[in-house]
């Protein structure tokens, strides 16, 4: 069945492509002006929060959020959310009306015109050079101001889709004990069973989203660094394997070995 329904599935991707190029080259004058200092980017989150839901509402999915905290408007934070979709990065900017500032891969730059603006407002980083993560420390540092807040996705990579959740990296969390910023685990339930990067699997539909409690930093060291990194996973991964939905598009057969220790 879902060969005979790849045409209309590849209809679909299409025109997530086309959504994307066609709304970045409409704002390109607009975005021109709000990517050209620092000081202009809490009204250039305004307007990411809106192409955010733009693009979501018009691939034909829908928000379904629960939060167990809310968000201090003058409070920064870590973001952290399980990646395994194409669209994980605007549904963290739809669920925050707080300016959030990604670190995110070099790669992305390639694509046409939305890698221009990306490279403008994303802190880049390249994973195999100590230089570009030290870079990436003094920028994020430079941003923590009025309230922006920086979003990591920990396991620093889209992992297969049947891994539950990939070893976390160390960044996010020596970040956030270094500036003394909560860690705020977000957990998205279905995007990758909806909007996954196989092109033979996905339909519109809801977005289960929970954004846990979050985890203080208040006091932590360096040391620490570790068991607050295995706390935020233990937390994530439980939540995962507790969902049906989730762990039923996630175990297939052949599934690969999955992990248990975020230490990588």
């Amino acid at each position: 069945m879902k060969y005979l329904l790849f045409p209309i599935r590849l209809v679909w991707r299409i025109w997530f492509y086309v959504l994307i190029l066609g709304s970045v080259v409409l704002m390109s004058p607009i975005m021109l002006i709000l990517t050209s200092h620092v000081k202009f980017y809490p009204v250039f989150w305004k307007l990411l929060r809106a192409w955010s839901f733009f693009l979501i509402y018009a691939m034909g999915f829908r928000l379904k959020v629960e939060r167990e905290q809310e968000l201090d408007p003058n409070q920064s934070y870590m973001f952290c959310a399980n990646h395994a979709s194409l669209l994980d990065g605007w549904v963290m900017c739809a669920l925050s009306k707080n300016p959030i500032v990604f670190v995110g891969k070099k790669e992305l730059v390639k694509i046409p015109i939305f890698g221009f603006f990306y490279k403008k407002v994303v802190i880049m980083v390249d994973r195999s050079s100590p230089k570009s993560r030290k870079r990436v420390y003094e920028m994020a540092k430079a941003r923590l101001v009025n309230g922006t807040s920086i979003a990591i996705f920990p396991e620093g990579l889209v992992p297969t889709e049947n891994v539950v959740l990939s070893p976390f990296k160390n960044g996010a969390f020596s970040l956030a004990i270094e500036q003394q910023i909560p860690v705020v685990p977000q957990l998205y339930y279905d995007c990758k069973r909806l909007f996954s990067w196989d092109f033979f699997k996905g339909r519109p539909g809801t977005f289960r989203v929970k954004q846990c409690k979050f985890i203080t930093t208040e006091g932590l060291t360096n040391e620490d660094r570790e068991a607050l990194k295995q706390q935020t996973f233990d937390l994530m991964h439980n939540e995962l394997t507790n969902d049906k939905l989730y762990m039923k598009d996630t175990n297939r057969p052949n599934n690969e070995r999955e992990f248990k220790s975020p230490i990588s």
